[in-house]
Order: C-alpha cells, then structure tokens, then sequence
C-alpha cells in the first residue's frame, strides 16, 4: 500500500508531465486501495472466504501488473539509461561480459531447458504462496512473512529500477553477438515473448535473481520438499538470466545483499508483529478466566 500509494503520488506530482503518468498514477491508485477495500468486504461478508484469500494474495497480481506501469517515474528521476556505467564495472570487476562469453558456450538444447527455467519467475512465488497458505496461516507464520518479505524485495527492486534503469545486454550489446538466441524449439518464441513487456529499463538488480532466492530461503524454512523440488529450476531460472542476455553479472551480484536486507527485516517485523500480538492477547484475558494454583 505504501509504495503504490508513493507511486501514485509521484505520478500526479513531479512526474505528470511523463508519458502515461495519468494512467499509471489511477493504477497505483487503485493498487493501494485494494487491500482496505477487500478487508472491507471481508468484514462485511465473513462467510465468503475467496474475498479473505484476494486479500491475502493481493500482492501477487499487483506485484506483477505495477511493474509494467514504472514508465513516468523512470522518465522523471533517470531518463537515461545506465547499461554503459554496469558494463564498465562488469568489466572491472570481472574482465568480460557474462551473457557474450555464454552465447558462444551454451548449447541451443540447453538454451531451451534454461529459458523454460526463466518463465519460472512466474509460476515459483504463487505455487510457494499456495503452498503455505493451504498449510493453514495459524499453524505457522510462514505464509505471512513470505509476503512480506516478497513485497519489500519487490518495492525494493522497482525503486532500483528507477534509480539505475537499463535495458540490459540483449538490446544495449545487441552488436557483440554472432546471432539471435538459438534453441532447438522453444528459445526464439519465449525469447521474443520477452521483448513485448512495456516497461523494459528493468535490469538492475536482477529482480528474478531476487525473487528466486527469496523463494528458495522461505521454502527451505518453512516448507523444505517444496525447495527441493524447486532447486535446480531455482537455479536454472537464475543463469538463464545471463545466458538469456537478459542481465549483467553484476545485476545478479547485487540482488544477493538486497535479498538478504529484506528477508531481515520481515523476520524482524514479523516476530515483532506476533510478540505485539501475545501481548496484547495476553491483556484481554478476564481475571476470572485465569486459574490459579
């Protein structure tokens, strides 16, 4: 609710004078609103449990739909791309550019099987969610804190974007390859399907780097056959990103620390959140409900 709601305040303010920023600013909006607005009903109507879960799994969608509306902010604090200053601490740091030097090593097969990997991103965090949210929300925090935790890193990554937007080596490289991204079925149709997003100033930090750890730490600690099943895709999605052309190598390096901030914090607000709650749970017991020795 924050972020859209700062979102939408930006693109009525300083950046109305940008592209969509009207349309944007009524999405964000409208983003914000949901969750009081579905908590609204759910109060109103308590036997009708699909309000309850849109509610609880609000920021899915929202996390998935605001991405593409980023376009007016960009446009107000960096129109210019910053691909020029990652590829320079690419090449300090590392000495070669990660998605080129793959291009020539990768096999098309494997191109396939690793861009099936990539569109992981959007099936790995609902199944997760569905997961722990079928366990029961009583019986462990899990579900609650793999929100929050998903929903900082996401505000997180988008404020990033708009700080360092860049569009990526697969068009600011395009020259340095001998060729399109080759596969032996799949690769040209989900590699093209990626080229239509309307937002694309979206490199940095790798926000499906970002996402897949995210879900591997919370599956590892809250429901470890599912982080098994999904290790090595996990894994497969994250060099996809290089060996797709999608990402530089430090967008990836980046999104390690960021992950480990926000997974910190949710765990440090959610323990604070349910300690409130004993706490206050504790002060609304009657006198006479207590049983003395």
């Amino acid at each position: 609710m924050a972020a859209c709601s700062v979102a939408a305040l930006v693109c009525v303010g300083p950046a109305r004078w940008a592209p969509h920023s009207t349309r944007s600013a009524c999405l964000f909006g409208l983003f914000a609103l949901g969750v009081p607005f579905l908590r609204l009903l759910e109060a109103r109507f308590p036997r009708q449990p699909l309000i309850a879960i849109a509610a609880d799994f609000w920021l899915l969608p929202v996390s998935a739909l605001s991405h593409g509306w980023l376009g007016p902010i960009v446009d107000w604090m960096n129109p210019l791309v910053k691909d020029a200053q990652l590829i320079a601490v690419d090449e300090r740091l590392f000495g070669f550019q990660a998605a080129v030097s793959l291009s020539h090593v990768v096999p098309p097969w494997a191109n396939d099987v690793l861009m099936l990997c990539y569109y992981g991103h959007f099936v790995w965090p609902l199944l997760l969610g569905i997961f722990l949210y079928a366990r029961g929300r009583g019986a462990t925090p899990g579900f609650d804190e793999y929100l929050l935790g998903l929903g900082l890193l996401l505000s997180f990554n988008y404020a990033a974007y708009s700080l360092v937007p860049a569009v990526g080596p697969r068009y600011f490289l395009i020259g340095a390859f001998d060729a399109p991204l080759r596969g032996w079925l799949l690769t040209p149709l989900l590699e093209s399907m990626m080229r239509t997003p309307v937002y694309t100033r979206d490199c940095f930090p790798s926000g499906h780097t970002g996402v897949a750890l995210v879900v591997l730490i919370y599956a590892f600690r809250f429901a470890r056959r599912f982080f098994w099943v999904m290790l090595f895709p996990g894994l497969g999605l994250i060099f996809a990103t290089l060996a797709g052309r999608f990402h530089y190598t430090i967008d990836l390096v980046f999104a390690v620390p960021l992950v480990l901030v926000v997974t910190g914090l949710a765990l440090a607000l959610s323990r604070a959140a349910r300690q409130r709650a004993v706490e206050q749970g504790a002060r609304s017991v009657p006198v006479d409900a207590i049983v003395r020795p």
